[in-house]
């Protein structure tokens, strides 16, 4: 028996982790990614901010050893849902399962002016380019601006304008900085009104402008100005864009899309096609587009594809579960935890930013480091 699993992020590596624990070496598991090594979604804000170097927090997919487990570094040029099989650079694969888990694509020329004018920060090479760019910046006018929704990780943007304005303070020019940051949202975390207050008070302390319910439309990088979606315009020096998002080429061209995404059962994660699951971001599946998400759905899909193999019933249940860890500078991070469940709303707690809070978002990414490489990793800050 084989299940091939496109995309080794977080969805893709639960999932694999589990099927090998499950099987060993019974069950053929092969993962198909593109990239080399895989990095955490936290680490590109670590790295982009001086806190550690490129070279820490990359996790080689060479160091995947589990039973019945082959990582094979391809490209995924089709795929074929009904025929359960994908071909790829290093050749055709197929098997008794197939798993999508190949996340969602930014695409900076997307916007106008934002590849010549600005920087993006949510891809490895965007945010590590910008390390750089933020050593040489000696101040001015920083916009941070969403251009399209959905984007993954909702709270990075946020995230971003809090560890910003302790970057230029310890470097000595906050007082001559402004920082804007620009969303579609009406709140920072909508599914969280106390997470958001909390939010909204930490920008007005820290003097960050919040421009609500608004998108970046385009940018013109000879005046170095940003337009807004209804038409107003605010001058910069400095841009950092969360850029438009989409499903890989590769799955728009398989016919499995709705709308942009592919549509999955909400609890099973089973596509249309027999034996094809999706889980992730390239899923219309109704929570937030997050590694935490997509690993909790790797999780349920190796759980009912373990059933099917096995020919038991399959029980494990997609929940809408997810911790996330937010970033709120000084050396602190808030936890939210939040449910979604078709039909209602979403429901969950927050806990107030604390080192200790820091100290568990590290051991976060430690503990799957282990889980996963099979490495020890400590990630910062400790």
């Amino acid at each position: 028996m084989r299940v091939v699993v496109c995309g080794a992020g977080f969805g893709g590596l639960e999932l694999t982790t589990r099927l090998s624990a499950a099987f060993g070496d019974e069950v053929e598991v092969v993962l198909l990614d593109q990239a080399d090594r895989f990095v955490f979604g936290f680490s590109k804000l670590d790295v982009m901010f001086g806190r550690t170097g490129p070279a820490d927090v990359h996790h080689p997919y060479a160091d995947l050893r589990k039973p019945g487990l082959r990582f094979v570094q391809t490209t995924i040029r089709a795929i074929d849902p009904e025929g359960r099989g994908v071909m790829t650079d290093a050749g055709w694969f197929d098997g008794d399962v197939l798993v999508l888990a190949l996340g969602a694509d930014v695409d900076p020329a997307a916007t106008p002016g934002l590849v010549e004018g600005g920087h993006e920060f949510y891809t490895v090479e965007g945010a590590f380019g910008l390390r750089d760019v933020l050593s040489d910046f000696e101040g001015g006018r920083v916009v941070i601006g969403v251009t399209s929704v959905p984007y993954k990780c909702p709270p990075a943007p946020s995230e971003t304008a809090l560890l910003l304005h302790d970057f230029l303070l310890a470097r000595g020019c906050r007082d001559r900085s402004e920082i804007s940051l620009v969303m579609p949202l009406p709140a920072p975390i909508p599914p969280s009104p106390e997470a958001s207050a909390a939010l909204l008070e930490a920008f007005a302390e820290r003097n960050i402008a919040w421009h609500p319910s608004q998108l970046i439309r385009e940018l013109d990088p000879i005046k170095n100005v940003a337009y807004f979606a209804d038409g107003t315009e605010m001058a910069y020096d400095l841009f950092l864009g969360v850029p438009s998002h989409r499903v890989p080429a590769v799955v728009a061209e398989s016919g499995m899309t709705v709308d942009g995404w592919i549509p999955v059962d909400a609890l099973t994660l089973e596509t249309s096609y027999p034996g094809v699951f999706a889980v992730g971001d390239v899923t219309s599946v109704g929570t937030p587009k997050a590694g935490v998400f997509s690993e909790r759905q790797g999780g349920v899909a190796a759980d009912r594809i373990i059933s099917l193999l096995r020919g038991a019933p399959a029980a494990a249940e997609y929940d809408g579960y997810g911790l996330c860890y937010l970033e709120f500078g000084n050396d602190e991070v808030a936890r939210v935890e939040v449910t979604f469940r078709s039909g209602q709303q979403p429901a969950g707690t927050y806990d107030a930013p604390s080192e200790l809070l820091a100290s568990e978002k590290a051991a976060f990414g430690t503990t799957r480091a282990q889980r996963w490489f099979d490495r020890e990793w400590t990630a910062v800050p400790e």
